[in-house]
């Protein structure tokens, strides 16, 4: 009989797998629009993974109501109300972190907001809330934790984006910004690189979120259809956009850095000769 070395293989060390418990321990991250949605579902799991989280958002009530969740699941929240289309709403909200903690480990970008709009009845003043809510307020966060902690210590940075690789109908301001976000990632990724911070972006596909309901519900409707247009034949879930995120903030991503990643179920791809089609084999993590 042949006997192979492995059979009487013994391990002398455990593996070193970034996967565990405390994978987080001791880290600090800010979570813009950390209240509700993706953003409350990624605060959710770092904190589950040992991460104190700083929830910041305009909605006082939401982001307390988000702390008592998080703390009962056995983590540590912050909530702090910041305005990131004003530069010293912005300014106060790191001076808050780091007199709490004295460093910011990571910056998840996923504060946002855009409301659905044929191109041409776009006003001006619904066109610059969007760009300067998605777009300027995602830069100057990132420069002020930059300029603040991070240019000393470090860190990483991921930025939520969107789907609008092919256009963004009826979101074309929001599209706008999210391809601005997506540049801006690849550029702070080149000049940061050497200060030891890494950026990345997620671009979700479309998602069963919270976010959904502030649509209008006949535009609810339509996006709640959206599943059969990508290969999973499904919605999206936060878990599965927290996932991503959480997966680059790693040190499994340390040689990862001015990418964006697709997770949208192939929608990006979405081609006429291969439609999309039910198949119950589709997994689906929530």
């Amino acid at each position: 009989m042949l006997t192979l070395a492995t059979d009487n293989w013994q391990p002398t060390t455990m593996l070193n797998t970034i996967f565990k418990p405390d994978l987080f321990q001791g880290k600090v991250a800010i979570i813009t629009g950390g209240g509700t949605g993706i953003g409350l579902r990624t605060a959710r799991e770092l904190a589950q993974l040992g991460c104190t989280v700083v929830l910041a958002s305009r909605k006082k009530e939401k982001l307390d109501a988000a702390v008592i969740q998080i703390e009962a699941e056995g983590g540590k929240a912050l909530a702090v109300e910041c305005n990131i289309r004003e530069e010293e709403s912005i300014k106060a909200c790191i001076t808050t972190v780091l007199d709490a903690y004295g460093k910011i480990d990571y910056l998840i970008n996923n504060g946002g907001g855009q409301f659905p709009s044929p191109a041409e009845m776009i006003s001006k003043k619904g066109w610059m809330a969007v760009i300067e809510t998605n777009l300027t307020g995602t830069f100057f966060m990132s420069q002020e934790v930059f300029n603040r902690y991070m240019v000393k210590h470090g860190g990483a940075i991921v930025n939520v984006i969107a789907n609008m690789f092919n256009g963004f109908p009826m979101m074309s301001h929001t599209g706008a910004a999210r391809a601005g976000v997506e540049n801006i990632t690849k550029s702070l990724a080149n000049e940061w690189g050497r200060y030891g911070v890494r950026v990345n972006a997620v671009a979700p596909g479309t998602i069963n979120s919270s976010g959904l309901d502030s649509y209008d519900p006949s535009y609810k409707e339509f996006i709640l259809g959206y599943a059969k247009n990508n290969q999973t034949y499904r919605l999206g879930t936060e878990a599965e956009i927290a996932s991503s995120i959480i997966f680059l903030l790693t040190n499994g991503a340390a040689f990862v850095t001015g990418i964006t990643m697709r997770v949208d179920g192939g929608e990006s791809l979405y081609h006429p000769v291969f439609p999309p089609q039910d198949n119950s084999a589709n997994e689906i993590y929530e």
